[in-house]
């Protein structure tokens, strides 16, 4: 971290310092036995501070040990041992303190302590989780002592019609990006050139990493280019200096365009909700398969939490780039992770061209930047997986299912991983705190035996069912039968998201209004049999009933949280604002019903509804769908168009069903 030369001056004061103090030390041995131990040299020791704001140094002390001899004399040994010790903080140190350490860092700190290898934390296609990640001129470097190889692939995608650049003029493989490191993912399936998406085979073989993308390089060549350069000045004087430099805390790189980060659903429910799922899981041990561990399946709380995320670069993206129309995704991003530092394109490119400073002119060598936790998500990458490419198109998907087979994902039924992001938007957003609770992690206490199911089925059974189930398959899934063991909502609230004074994707005038129509006429009636209910019997907790029909245009941000908060059963046609079901409490019958233009269905709120425990319904006009009866995705021509119908009176009984725990 500093870097100076040693002029022969230095180097005579520090000797001439180190024999002074060992002198010293045996005159006031010979008066003082016990004085030896005080003045044992130990520069820049230890500090009790807890932000690592350096890097671990390797320093040379002098330690003084007294023995014991068989006569009556002690005898002083003084020895040489190399002692690393990690700096922590530099509160209360002196300039000169600093200036020697920089010293001692330099003259003794080997290069394989300046450039540590890349290790790999966790991975999913299009998540990758590093500890010391390497980026130099626009390149990220894993650094890697491992065997390397070049599999022999023939892929359409890299053929000459489709990617020329990747041959040269006598036909020779220019395609050093297939170099591949033993034990780590293809690079194909880490990181993409980040181009922009369209379902074409051109633009999908056009996104196929390239040798700029990422590269593996052996640590030998990382220390040859930058860890020892030997630099000379304008007077021609030679020094040589480490040419790493380290970007402090943990740190997200978000390598896709603006293409889809401008959207409230894709930034929050897909890459944010995706960030949270992997990140949080990995930093969490996995939990032990047996009955004891069910009900962490239904919890918010955790002992542990993982470290913060400090910076998130959106590396091909400007400011403008990453915020939405309505507004929403910079008030997310504020509102959950308050002191997040938030890097654009153009900062990024800052210190790419940093990286080259020194070579434009010659005079010094490359820099490159060290990441010491970073974690790299990539959309293209992300579709090249199993679970995101073939099944959901949603590349939160792919970290979601990942930490679920490796039995990280706490809080599996109720969206546990995710309830530090949501609570903290529930705060933000001045949400009170509901009869039965609705945040600090209090709006689920499962215990087997406890909470009452639909029927008079027994919890025990439910528990059974599910370490039955963790046993034959190694891996926890979400559905209907493990939502039935929540908790009953202390107010059934049934939010209809109207898209009616919005652009496109509209229902029927006259659809809309008999819908409208249908839930008031619903709400009305079970609010009067709770009453009579009630009147016979005091003691019932019989919830209440409410429907609000929310604009969210018309709303702020904060009213529209408040209202998913309360929401059990939120309804609209697909779009943006069925996002909100991220900000929903997770109860035994909180539901998403998504309208849809038959035969339309896209995956977006169906996967996600379901990665958070809750129910979806697919409604075509009057006919609806849940899983495992899952539609096809299609987006016939009505799709975006305003006349969009739907069966009001259905919905209302899907709707009741559903609160009466017949579906």
């Amino acid at each position: 971290m500093f870097r100076f030369a040693l002029t022969r001056r230095d180097a005579f004061l520090v000797l001439l310092g180190a024999s002074s103090m060992h002198l010293w030390s045996l005159v006031l041995q010979g008066l003082n036995p016990s004085a030896a131990e005080e003045f044992s040299v130990v520069p820049f020791g230890r500090t009790s501070s807890s932000s690592a704001l350096l890097d671990t140094v390797t320093t040379t002390s002098t330690t003084t040990t007294t023995v014991k001899m068989a006569t009556t004399a002690t005898s002083t040994i003084t020895q040489k041992a190399t002692e690393t010790q990690v700096v922590e903080s530099l509160e209360g140190w002196s300039y000169a303190q600093i200036d020697k350490l920089a010293e001692l860092q330099f003259l003794n700190t080997r290069s394989d302590d300046v450039l540590p290898q890349t290790g790999l934390i966790a991975h999913a296609p299009g998540w990758t989780l590093f500890r010391n990640l390497y980026m130099t001129n626009d390149t990220l470097y894993i650094v890697t002592d491992k065997h390397f190889s070049t599999p022999s692939r023939s892929r359409p995608e890299y053929s000459r019609e489709r990617r020329p650049e990747f041959y040269g003029p006598k036909g020779e493989d220019l395609t050093y990006g297939y170099t591949q490191a033993d034990g780590w993912p293809e690079i194909r399936m880490m990181t993409s050139t980040g181009l922009s998406a369209v379902n074409s085979p051109e633009n999908i073989a056009s996104r196929e990493p390239i040798p700029q993308n990422m590269q593996f390089i052996s640590v030998k060549e990382a220390r040859k280019r930058w860890g020892e350069v030997v630099l000379t000045d304008e007077h021609g004087k030679k020094r040589t200096e480490s040419r790493v430099w380290i970007v402090q805390g943990n740190s997200l790189l978000v390598n896709e365009p603006s293409q889809f980060l401008r959207h409230y659903y894709h930034l929050v429910a897909e890459l944010f909700l995706g960030v949270q799922a992997f990140w949080h899981s990995a930093f969490t041990p996995a939990i032990p398969k047996s009955e004891s561990a069910l009900p962490v399946h239904f919890s918010t709380n955790h002992t542990a939490d993982a470290p913060p995320i400090h910076r998130t670069i959106f590396i091909h993206s400007n400011a403008d780039g990453w915020r939405d129309g309505p507004g929403f995704n910079r008030y997310f991003l504020r509102a959950a992770f308050p002191s997040l530092t938030v890097e654009h394109e153009e900062d990024w490119q800052d210190r790419v061209a940093a990286s080259m400073e020194g070579v434009k002119d010659g005079s010094s060598g490359e820099r490159v930047w060290r990441f010491p936790v970073a974690l790299l998500t990539d959309r293209s990458a992300a579709h090249r997986g199993g679970i995101c490419g073939s099944e959901t198109q949603r590349i939160a998907a792919e970290a979601w299912d990942h930490m679920r087979k490796e039995g990280k994902l706490r809080g599996i039924h109720v969206g546990g991983w995710w309830a530090p992001v949501r609570e903290a938007i529930w705060k933000f957003a001045g949400v009170e705190i509901q009869a039965g609770g609705v945040i600090d992690g209090e709006q689920v206490a499962f215990k087997v035996g406890t909470n009452a199911r639909a029927g008079k089925e027994d919890d025990a059974h439910l528990a059974h069912a599910h370490a039955v189930a963790e046993e034959e398959k190694g891996v926890v899934d979400v559905g209907e039968e493990t939502q039935a063991a929540l908790p009953m909502p202390s107010e059934i609230v049934i939010t209809y998201i109207s898209r009616q004074s919005a652009r496109n994707r509209k229902l029927t005038v006259d659809d809309h209004k008999l819908l409208v129509e249908s839930m008031d006429d619903l709400v009305k009636r079970k609010n009067e049999e709770r009453k009579v209910a009630l009147a016979k019997s005091p003691k019932d907790t019989i919830p209440p009933w409410e429907f609000r029909v929310l604009e969210a245009e018309h709303l702020s941000k904060d009213q529209q949280v408040q209202a998913a908060a309360r929401t059990t059963i939120l309804l609209g046609v697909h779009g943006n604002g069925l996002t909100h079901l991220v900000w929903m409490k997770p109860t035994r019958v909180s539901s998403v019903i998504e309208i849809f233009c038959p035969p339309g269905f896209a995956h977006d709120y169906w996967w996600t509804a379901r990665s958070l425990g809750i129910r979806h319904w697919a409604m075509w006009n009057d006919t609806a769908r849940t899983w495992p009866d899952k539609p096809n995705v299609d987006y016939p021509e009505c799709f975006q168009q305003n006349a969009i119908p739907v069966h009001g009176p259905a919905v209302a009984k899907l709707v009741e069903d559903r609160i009466d725990g017949k579906l």
